[in-house]
């Protein structure tokens, strides 16, 4: 981790967590008690920041050697980092990692040889399967909290490359419901909002999908004053979306109105070249998702003249 030092910080910012997650709390006490993972390695990849830290608690609680890493490089909280390692699980995780570094922290948590993996895109899974296939002889199972991770476990399954079972958490029908609509949408815009610092009132913000995740996108960015554009190749969805009042239509067409564009269809390739050159100057391009794949990044990078960090990512 990057500061130890930091840990009472963070050891602040899980008490506030903690004490708005009254159901875990719940089911901690219980795993004190019964101990369902005493002497169990679990590792877990997942977004290391205060929630995750009750969640990585309440194994422990359970009897569990804890192992985890980030599985987003901005999204690492170093404070949260620092007051989980504090409290004894093997913490392999800093703000800022290199896709090398975030690649070496993935194989650190499988030199704890966890028997149970708690996912975030199939990362470590992948990595057993492809780099430390000794552990597969004693993997119980895995769990994946994300529509990517599922995406990639069920080519896995379908090529018969998947080695031993999934729950596949992000299909909980309680997920979409609050997480990807309610809690995904909601941090979404806070994301581009404290990225950017700008009104999204009267901005006209094109949602990518609309699927659980965009739906919650598009109606907190219409909350906010904002004209909605939702882009969708399901017909069903297209047509739910027009009938909860938003303009449909495809990206090519979205490209030249949007002001701010944010893709969440866990799919390839949404925004691309084709449409970077319809945009007006100035647009905002995001990605609500697992892998930053939606939006052509690496041909904008060629096509860009200049580029240049115009705000430090607070």
């Amino acid at each position: 981790m990057k500061d130890p030092s930091l840990a009472s910080q963070g050891e602040l910012k899980i008490e506030w967590a903690r004490a708005h997650m009254p159901v875990l709390g719940m089911i901690q006490a219980r795993f004190e008690k019964e101990q369902p993972f005493r002497g169990l390695s679990i590792g877990m990849c997942m977004h290391l920041e205060m929630k995750t830290a009750v969640l990585g608690e309440t194994f422990q609680a359970g009897g569990a050697i804890i192992a985890i890493t980030g599985s987003n490089p901005l999204s690492t909280q170093d404070d949260v980092a620092a007051a989980l390692a504090k409290s004894g699980a093997n913490v392999y995780a800093w703000r800022g990692v290199t896709p090398e570094e975030h690649h070496e922290n993935l194989l650190r948590v499988l030199g704890h040889k966890p028997r149970l993996v708690i996912d975030d895109g199939g990362e470590l899974s992948v990595a057993i399967h492809t780099e430390r296939k000794a552990l597969l002889s004693e993997m119980i199972g895995a769990c994946e909290e994300t529509t990517t991770g599922v995406h990639r476990y069920r080519a896995m399954e379908k090529d018969g490359s998947l080695k031993y079972p999934v729950i596949a958490v992000n299909d909980a029908y309680t997920k979409f419901l609050f997480d990807s609509q309610h809690g995904t949408g909601q941090s979404a815009l806070e994301g581009v909002m404290r990225a950017t610092n700008m009104l999204i009132a009267g901005k006209t913000v094109v949602v990518g999908g609309f699927g659980w995740v965009g739906r919650g996108i598009a109606l907190r960015a219409k909350g906010l004053g904002a004209k909605v554009v939702v882009t969708e190749v399901d017909p069903i969805r297209a047509l739910e979306a027009v009938m909860e009042g938003y303009s449909v239509m495809p990206m090519k067409d979205a490209a030249r109105v949007g002001d701010i564009f944010i893709t969440a269809t866990g799919c390839n390739q949404i925004i691309t070249s084709e449409h970077f050159g319809q945009m007006k100057d100035g647009v905002i391009l995001a990605n609500s998702g697992h892998f930053d794949v939606e939006v052509d990044v690496k041909t904008l990078r060629e096509q860009a003249t200049s580029v240049r960090t115009a705000r430090l990512n607070v």
